[in-house]
């Protein structure tokens, strides 16, 4: 089985403090990858602060993985696809049927979110190419799962980006999502697993805001500075 959790955190809400405690509890839970052959790659924004946690815990190199949802015009929390750093496009077909969304309106959603993520890339990576994956796992970490189609579309551009592993770290997902991102990765470690009805990556967190583009940025220049002092 490629699914890796923490059992004591089965079905369990509030189990994180904040971000950064569960990026720890997941470093903790990925210690055969300390100093390995792999670059940590973090989905911003809310990635950006579990990822700094691992890579500094596992003394690997951090990046960034950018992939955005494409969200609704009415209701930017309601994402109905995703664009990924290399302009891998997904959509969530059912969803768009179920919501009655005309061809148009998905056309300017893909091209606001190809727009979006280019810009993300400029402003974390600076147009840098993406490093050589081809000799490395590459641990793509998000701050959660939900319907997992933005994490889904991520792992289909790296896997595109000659990946030899791909594995997902993330601190809090549901039994179903964590099942169907598992069958497409080496490996998933997941600590807190919920099933039932309803899901919210929220409710693993004791402290949850969004976090900002500078937040972000202020997590990888504090891990970088950290290393320095080191």
């Amino acid at each position: 089985m490629n699914i890796i959790e923490r059992t004591d955190l089965h079905n369990r809400t509030r189990v994180f403090r904040d971000r950064q405690h569960g990026g720890e509890v997941v470093g903790q839970m990925m210690q055969e990858y300390r100093q390995a052959p792999a670059i940590v790659l973090a989905i911003p924004a809310g990635g950006v602060p579990v990822a700094a946690q691992i890579a500094k815990m596992l003394g690997l190199p951090l990046d960034v993985a950018v992939v955005s949802k494409i969200t609704l015009p009415w209701n930017t929390e309601v994402g109905y696809g995703a664009v990924a750093f290399d302009g891998t496009a997904r959509l969530n077909d059912e969803l768009v049927e179920r919501l009655s969304l005309t061809d148009q309106q998905v056309k300017e959603g893909i091209l606001e979110t190809a727009k979006k993520v280019r810009r993300r890339n400029t402003l974390f990576r600076g147009d840098q190419p993406l490093p050589s994956l081809s000799d490395r796992a590459a641990i793509l970490v998000d701050d959660g799962l939900a319907s997992g189609f933005t994490m889904h579309v991520a792992v289909e551009a790296l896997l595109k980006a000659s990946s030899s592993q791909v594995v997902v770290a993330v601190p809090t997902g549901p039994s179903h999502t964590v099942r169907r991102i598992a069958a497409d990765v080496s490996r998933i470690y997941c600590a807190n697993i919920r099933s039932g009805v309803s899901f919210a990556v929220a409710d693993a967190y004791e402290y949850w805001s969004d976090v900002t583009e500078q937040e972000a940025l202020e997590a990888l220049e504090d891990l970088e500075r950290w290393r320095s002092e080191s």
